[in-house]
């Protein structure tokens, strides 16, 4: 079955190019010039990738963001034509996945999408489920469950609990975190860590300033207590 992306800028000439290359892969593209007709999309259509412009006519792409995530978990890479710190940082608050700062190469976009729908589509036969106290996750689906009420968290967010989960105890450096679930040629740095270790403690803890599951090891990094 054919993936499908849903692009939004208010930048005609930016949303043809992206759609003709996606396109040469396969890639079923859906295309929305405001922020209002994104987000109505969103709502009406199931998609397997979101690149959303920030400054958009209508709702912002911060707010188009937000929203989105009050129903689905779709990987959302921001697109910013500035190149200040703060924008990616909001981006990443309000629940982006990744973000991308405009003028881009389209094909750093492929191979970014294309490395966020590799781990979105990872096959599983058997249900795997990793469990502690009132926290679920389950492998196969990649869903996180707190007192068996789902919990909607990022693709990102996901690979980061998971990864804490699996080794539980262990320390992780926020740059060994970086490199490990952002990859190697990431352009961010560690803030992007900590913004994502924050906003899971938001969703996950009853009380984030005294979490029970992702600690802080002061000096050294973060790690789950089993």
């Amino acid at each position: 079955m054919s993936k499908r992306a849903l692009v939004v800028d208010d930048e005609r000439a930016i949303v043809k190019g992206i759609k003709f290359s996606l396109e040469q892969d396969d890639i079923v593209v859906d295309c929305a010039y405001d922020g209002n007709e994104a987000l109505e999309m969103a709502r009406n259509n199931e998609y397997d990738i979101v690149l959303l412009d920030v400054m958009l006519p209508g709702l912002t792409g911060f707010e188009v963001c937000q929203q989105i995530r009050e129903f689905s978990n779709v990987p959302i890479i921001m697109l910013t034509a500035k190149g200040d710190d703060m924008d990616k940082i909001l981006g990443l608050d309000y629940g982006a996945d990744d973000y991308m700062t405009k003028p881009f190469n389209i094909l750093e976009v492929k191979a970014r999408i294309k490395a966020i729908m590799r781990r979105m589509s990872r096959p599983g036969d058997t249900e795997k489920v990793i469990s502690y106290g009132d926290l679920k996750l389950n492998e196969e689906y990649r869903r996180v469950f707190v007192k068996e009420r789902e919990i909607n968290v990022t693709s990102r967010e996901y690979e980061l609990l998971e990864l804490l989960a699996s080794t539980p105890g262990k320390t992780y450096s926020r740059e060994e975190l970086l490199e490990t679930i952002w990859g190697k040629d990431y352009p961010g740095d560690e803030r992007t860590v900590d913004v994502h270790i924050r906003r899971l403690r938001e969703k996950l803890e009853t009380n984030p300033s005294e979490p029970r599951y992702v600690r802080t090891k002061w000096g050294s990094g973060y790690y789950f207590q089993a």
